[in-house]
């Protein structure tokens, strides 16, 4: 019956062409997970994103179309975690009509908020940790086999297996990179809470954020500014890290207040870019910010 609205929700807006019923198709919230899941899937299905590149995640928007494609889906794969803000109601709508649904961040053991307005709340951002993704693609592989009609099982976890194999290598380089980083300057201040699976994984610390908050939707206070401005001070921080979907004005006055030589240092840590840019798929953005971080610390 999902299908069959489909078809006819196309007919009925005037589209041309000829539509593929019986074709598998999965939608996925964010284009971090939608890379991942287009890895594991390849050609035994449709995989539709609704997430642009170098768009926000907490606050991106879906047309109608868009959320009715949900709900004629075969699965949907979403963050969760209250990542996806601007998404979560078409979702659950999803859901209710019946679509098999997954919260990939709550099947990967999420660690909680330890500071700011969110502490103690689960932290959505657990891609930024490789051995968290790479759990993420067995449930994943899971998923898709079970819910997914017409897909070759022994495709889909070969495909897993091999993308598994790639980020375990992913994880052996960053380790060894970050490994290298003196133990006085591995010290983060990002634009808001967004990087404490990675520090935990490669045993750096995040001494504070510009927003002191797990979301961009919020907003600092003098005295939150006040007390970054003095914990950049006192660890001698040489860069904070912005997100490059976000404006970075707010480092840059923070910056600007600490009186210290401090950069400015743009990272893809939560959305991909666009297809021929730096960050165009889960790999690259995690290389390019590696080298974004060492070179932020280091210089």
């Amino acid at each position: 019956m999902r299908r069959l609205l489909a078809v006819l929700v196309l007919l009925a807006g005037g589209v041309t062409g000829c539509t593929v019923a019986d074709e598998a198709r999965i939608v996925v919230t964010t284009n971090i997970l939608g890379d991942v899941v287009s890895r594991i899937a390849g050609d035994q299905a449709e995989v539709t994103v609704l997430m642009k590149p170098n768009a926000d995640p907490h606050s991106f928007a879906i047309s109608a179309r868009e959320a009715n494609t949900m709900q004629t889906a075969d699965l949907v794969v979403y963050n969760g975690l209250g990542l996806e803000e601007g998404v979560l109601r078409h979702v659950e709508s999803a859901r209710s009509e019946g679509v098999p649904v997954v919260e990939v961040g709550a099947k990967v053991e999420p660690i909680e908020y330890r500071e700011g307005d969110a502490a103690g709340t689960a932290d959505p951002h657990f891609w930024t940790d490789p051995a968290r993704v790479g759990t993420a693609v067995r449930v994943l592989a899971d998923e898709i086999v079970a819910h997914v009609d017409g897909v070759d099982a022994a495709v889909v976890r070969e495909r897993a297996a091999a993308y598994g194999k790639e980020l375990s290598d992913l994880d052996a380089e960053l380790a060894a990179r970050f490994g290298r980083i003196p133990d006085d300057r591995r010290v983060l201040v990002t634009n808001h809470h967004v990087f404490g699976y990675l520090a935990g994984r490669y045993d750096l610390r995040v001494i504070g954020a510009v927003l002191p908050s797990g979301t961009t939707l919020a907003s600092p206070s003098a005295s939150d500014l006040a007390s970054l401005v003095t914990a950049v001070q006192d660890h001698g921080v040489r860069a904070i890290f912005a997100d490059t979907a976000q404006p970075a004005r707010l480092a840059e006055v923070l910056a600007e207040e600490a009186g210290l030589n401090v950069r400015v240092v743009g990272l893809y840590s939560e959305s991909l870019s666009e297809a021929d840019g730096e960050a165009a798929s889960y790999l690259a953005m995690m290389r390019f910010n590696a080298e974004a971080i060492i070179g932020g610390l280091s210089g």
